[in-house]
């Protein structure tokens, strides 16, 4: 991100970039840098998905490196280094996933491999952020991505607060909880294992903090973050 897309000429922060308030609590725009880590549990998808449609709107190869994020902006390129074994791998985000609160990352099939994850299933994983791929081409460019943004600011956040595999179970939830503590809800027709599931989320978060700040609150169990 250029300063430009955070300062006016005058000086003044962007709009998108002023700190706001919500039930007396202030929050800041969510901003993700080069450099930023995250830790958690990868997990891994294969030929279930192969061919079929990404968040992104790409063909999912799962011979590609390629991985599924929760949040992430899509072409987001992430170094990926199991802290089991220390074997790395660099993926580009180009799907949303895994929908399973305790998962950070869903890697494709080949980057899985190349560092352990395909044959044991999921494995405790660092990631690091190491650029911003200005295109969804199959192989990643690190001469483009050094001199690519540095930053990106993360905005639509949404909470997941029921799955279900009959669309009446998601209805219910929907329309129980359409006007939630200020926040709408919406329902996501889905893949998963080779399941269709029909997921509710809540939406009119700006921030990650706000929504983090809101599961904490304890109103929904297993409840978690993501974006469209």
């Amino acid at each position: 991100m250029n300063s430009s897309a955070v300062y006016k000429s005058n000086g003044e922060l962007q709009a998108t970039m002023r700190p706001y308030t919500v039930m007396g609590k202030e929050y800041y725009p969510t901003v993700v840098r080069v450099g930023d880590t995250f830790s958690g549990r990868a997990s891994w998808y294969g030929p279930d998905f192969h061919g079929k449609s990404t968040s992104s709107g790409e063909a999912y190869d799962m011979y590609a490196m390629t991985a599924a994020h929760k949040t992430l902006p899509m072409n987001t390129v992430v170094r990926v280094t199991n802290t089991e074994n220390n074997a790395q791998t660099i993926v580009r985000i180009n799907d949303r996933g895994p929908f399973v609160e305790s998962r950070i990352i869903d890697l494709s099939y080949s980057a899985a491999n190349q560092i352990g994850v395909a044959k044991k299933g999921t494995a405790l994983v660092t990631l690091e952020v190491l650029g911003f791929e200005p295109t969804s081409s199959r192989s990643i460019d690190m001469v483009k991505l050094a001199k690519g943004p540095k930053e990106s600011l993360l905005t639509n956040f949404f909470v997941q607060i029921g799955s279900f595999e009959r669309f009446e179970g998601a209805k219910i939830t929907k329309d129980k909880y359409a006007s939630f503590r200020g926040y709408s809800a919406i329902i996501k027709d889905t893949e998963y294992n080779n399941k269709r599931l029909f997921r509710v989320w809540l939406g009119g978060f700006k921030s990650e903090a706000e929504a983090r700040d809101f599961i904490s609150r304890g109103y929904f169990e297993g409840s978690f973050i993501i974006r469209e």
